[in-house]
């Protein structure tokens, strides 16, 4: 073994005087073994691995698919209603039964992201992806030839169920790519595709059911899906930075040997089943616990559930009463699409805003601030459903229902940023099971809405069912005009809240 020469411990005295000292007098010359390199214990991703140093034409790429996935999931849910006459001619069964084809897939929308979210803090966001969306694509096929009904909707639950990751996980992928201060556009652009989704369905179903059997609009759903898992596949790749960095960290330890290469850069984790779980419960912890949540998430819940509920309102509206075509009813639909559209164009005016108050605030803004978009929604969303109530009757002009629905696309857009804006801002550290807990409630009543449509409006007929959904919305409208004066006060009192 070699030996490097250590001369700390040499008395330069001595050495300068070797020839007049005993040779037993010398000091001893320590030997010590040459010392390996050590490795480092703290290792980061370099410029060339970090997403947020991407090229803007490759992180806009990712968002664009990533977003585009969202929008062929939850469209799925938005082709169901006018497939509803066909399957009940295939297979024999009540419009009762055949509306459970849009209820379970959204029930599934809704349970997926307790799971699906914390695997991808396990497993990095492409290996959920790819997996959750192979799934969602071969459960399509079971749907498209289904031989009977219940083959049919298990496989409508299932499609639900695996497309969900891209309402739990995509968020986390766009917030790899951009920094804060870049975050607030691509994050506008990809939460709006999930709600132009169920609006865009009903547009593309109505045109294929018009000409076309009912199987044609799961085929043509199936080339979608195809599409958009090729491109998931080639162009979007790993972001989730501690994915990154534990794969980099493994490299180096199996070219060196080393076991501890890295190990400072490693945070601690929890169980795959232990953050499972705590996914399934916290979330309902929180709704027990917080009534800014609660109420917030029963406000989203209504909203959602009435979007979800014109599934069943508007062919009622202008197919029944006013003798449309399946294809122009579901042309229809696309009125509050523009709404949801005009709300994206408004965003910087509300960021100026925001800005503005906050520097008020000495630039510490409360997560209140984020409620003022929801106010101006709260309005929008009563007064669009009592417009469409006042002109719902088959002896006034089509038109006015049609301009009304794009105030209540607007107003849902507000509702839905403003709170979840407010529910991040406001518990930080519990963000995802926050936000977790508003996607179990809204989806849950999108489920549930739609199968008591037809009953409601039969009963009180389409002007009194519009009437009563636009009295439940205003009742919750001073919600967020409420939680801006007090909210401060709860969230002192509150042990999850900011």
């Amino acid at each position: 073994m070699p030996y490097n020469f250590n001369s700390e411990n040499v008395d330069p005295s001595a050495t300068s005087s070797r020839s007049a000292t005993p040779v037993d007098s010398l000091p001893v010359q320590v030997l010590r073994p040459k010392e390996l390199p050590v490795q480092p214990t703290h290792i980061e991703l370099d410029a060339c691995e970090d997403p947020k140093k991407m090229s803007f034409i490759h992180k806009w790429t990712i968002v664009s698919i990533i977003s585009l996935s969202a929008l062929c999931v939850t469209c799925n849910s938005g082709v169901a209603p006018f497939t509803e006459n066909g399957i009940q001619r295939s297979f024999g069964i009540s419009p009762e039964v055949s509306i459970l084809s849009i209820s379970l897939f959204s029930e599934g929308l809704g349970l997926g992201p307790l799971l699906l979210g914390p695997l991808s803090e396990f497993y990095g966001r492409n290996l959920v992806y790819w997996i959750s969306y192979a799934c969602f694509w071969l459960s399509t096929f079971p749907v498209a030839f289904a031989p009977n009904a219940p083959v049919h909707l298990v496989f409508r639950f299932w499609c639900g169920f695996a497309g969900s990751a891209f309402l739990s996980v995509a968020g986390g992928s766009i917030s790899d790519l951009f920094t804060d201060a870049t975050l607030a556009t691509p994050m506008a652009v990809y939460t709006l595709c999930p709600f132009i989704g169920p609006v865009l369905g009903p547009a593309i179903s109505g045109a294929i059911n018009q000409h076309l059997d009912w199987r044609w609009t799961y085929y043509i759903e199936l080339i979608w899906e195809s599409a958009q898992f090729i491109c998931l596949i080639v162009f979007v790749p790993e972001t989730h930075v501690p994915t990154l960095l534990r794969r980099k960290i493994s490299k180096l330890r199996e070219a060196t040997g080393d076991s501890s290469y890295g190990a400072d850069s490693l945070a601690p984790r929890q169980g795959v089943f232990h953050a499972v779980v705590q996914s399934c419960v916290r979330p309902f912890q929180l709704i027990i616990h917080e009534q800014m949540i609660l109420f917030l998430d029963l406000w989203n819940a209504l909203i959602l559930g009435i979007l979800y509920l014109t599934f069943q309102a508007y062919p009622i509206i202008f197919e029944n009463g006013h003798g449309y075509s399946m294809q122009s009813t579901g042309f229809t639909f696309l009125a509050i699409g523009l709404g949801m559209l005009i709300s994206l164009g408004t965003q910087p005016y509300w960021n100026r805003l925001e800005a503005c108050m906050s520097a008020r605030c000495c630039g510490a803004s409360p997560p209140e601030l984020r409620l003022i978009m929801g106010q101006a929604g709260g309005i929008l969303v009563p007064c669009a459903l009592l417009i469409m109530a006042f002109t719902a009757s088959p002896h006034i002009t089509p038109a006015l229902p049609i301009l009304a629905s794009i105030p209540f696309g607007t107003g849902i857009i507000y509702v839905f940023t403003s709170t979840f804006t407010y529910l991040v801002a406001a518990y930080r550290t519990y963000a995802a099971s926050a936000l977790a807990s508003n996607a179990a409630f809204r989806l849950t009543f999108a489920a549930v809405f739609p199968l008591f449509a037809k009953q409601m409006c039969n009963r009180l007929g389409i002007e009194g069912a519009l009437g009563l959904l636009a009295g439940l919305t205003a009742l919750a409208c001073p919600l967020p005009f409420i939680f801006a004066k007090v909210g401060e006060r709860l969230r002192s009192k509150s042990r999850f809240a900011v």
